[in-house]
């Protein structure tokens, strides 16, 4: 992992504690993640921290995003409403890489009840690892985005 982004993260309450993986392990691999919630594990509602998130990147205020809660789908359901925003469930490493090179998600959402830390963390860094390929892949994204 040589490039370092900017990165939104934000969970919800079953997401609270791997959020806090998830920023510490930013933090020591040299990213500047900011953190958009929430502060507990108190019940909350994901569409609160995902517009948050989402926001920042459509936005560029970050390059990149991380959601998480339990089941990782509520989050990018809220982030794809997002002009610009391309977010991706990813569940093992493998589906976060092809998610940057073939899509070029910009957010990705993990399952918090479904993925380990260890596994999280994985998933993480194989996101941060790719970049976009374009190529066959450009025509694609583009149509997402009605272009």
């Amino acid at each position: 992992m040589t490039t370092k982004y900017t990165i939104a993260v934000g969970s919800d309450h079953a997401g609270f504690e791997l959020k806090n993986d998830v920023l510490v392990y930013l933090l020591e691999n040299g990213h500047q993640p900011q953190d958009f919630g929430p502060d507990s594990s108190d019940s909350v509602d994901y569409p609160d921290y995902a517009h948050k998130v989402a926001d920042s990147v459509a936005t560029g205020e970050n390059q990149l995003g991380i959601l998480i809660c339990g089941s990782g789908n509520g989050v990018c359901i809220t982030a794809n409403k997002h002009q610009g925003v391309r977010a991706a469930l990813a569940w093992e490493p493998e589906l976060a890489s092809l998610a940057r090179q073939h899509n070029n998600a910009n957010v990705v959402c993990l399952p918090a009840r479904f993925v380990s830390k260890e596994v999280a963390l994985k998933i993480v860094e194989a996101y941060l690892s790719h970049e976009f390929e374009g190529g066959r892949h450009e025509n694609r994204v583009n149509k997402i985005e009605g272009c």
